[in-house]
């Protein structure tokens, strides 16, 4: 197999959570260019999304689950084996990101950015490792942040679930190595999404973030897309519990 050909990924099944909005939807959009067959999990489906996908010629279901409830987070990989036979790519992109100082924090908030960033992910990867280590090949990509690398401002459960979401790669690619299943993370910087729209819209504090980024400029879900797809294929099979930054050079300063 030549380098090219090793991140093609026809015949592949990937399942992308959060995968209709944000980073997540460039990462799933992708790999269905690569060739893979597309699951995505979000609350709601969008149908523009799935006319993009299938005008590839790939198989797309999209599958309702809101990942707070464990219940639910249950169901995903059970009703995505049911409709597409097997998972060989999971991408854990769906989280939220409550802002608020810190003594004035809720519980509420803490319980749902844990359930969502961290424990779902832990929930899938559990689930949908089974699969692929019953055929010896598969490949997990959490999306973490900068943050798992620091504090961040007024956001103390994103920040620990995403420091919780490094410690989760290493520990299931620390098993899963040598059985043919790779585990890494990327660690995206500001990108321009619905989960940092808050900070964008915000003149001074956007301009603030940009003049500490040494790339002078926010990243865009493009900016991924490639990494995940190296992350997804088999030109990373040597390539275990790694976290990628790609936050235009932020964590360099």
């Amino acid at each position: 197999m030549s380098v090219v050909q090793s991140f093609d990924l026809t015949g592949k099944v990937a399942l992308v959570t959060g995968g209709t909005k944000g980073i997540g939807r460039a990462v799933a959009t992708g790999l269905a260019q690569a060739g893979a067959g597309l699951a995505t999990v979000s609350r709601r489906p969008d149908p523009e999304f799935e006319q993009e996908v299938t005008a590839l010629g790939r198989a797309y279901e999209h599958f309702a689950a809101d990942l707070t409830h464990r219940e639910q987070t249950k169901t995903v990989v059970p009703a995505v084996l049911e409709k597409m036979g097997r998972i060989d790519i999971l991408v854990n992109c769906a989280g939220i990101c409550p802002r608020t100082e810190v003594l004035d924090f809720a519980e509420a908030d803490w319980d749902a950015t844990l359930e969502i960033d961290l424990t779902a992910s832990f929930v899938l990867t559990q689930k949908a490792g089974a699969d692929m280590l019953s055929r010896g090949w598969g490949k997990v990509i959490n999306v973490a942040s900068v943050l798992a690398f620091q504090g961040g401002r007024n956001v103390p459960a994103y920040a620990a679930a995403k420091h919780g979401l490094l410690g989760l790669t290493k520990s299931f690619a620390n098993d899963w190595a040598a059985k043919g299943v790779n585990v890494n993370a990327i660690a995206p910087g500001y990108f321009s999404t619905d989960l940092t729209s808050d900070l964008w819209q915000d003149p001074e504090r956007y301009q603030a973030i940009l003049e500490r980024i040494p790339a002078r400029r926010w990243g865009q879900g493009s900016d991924i897309a490639g990494l995940a797809l190296f992350l997804a294929s088999p030109a990373s099979d040597y390539v275990n519990g790694s976290v990628f930054t790609v936050d235009g050079g932020w964590m360099s300063l």
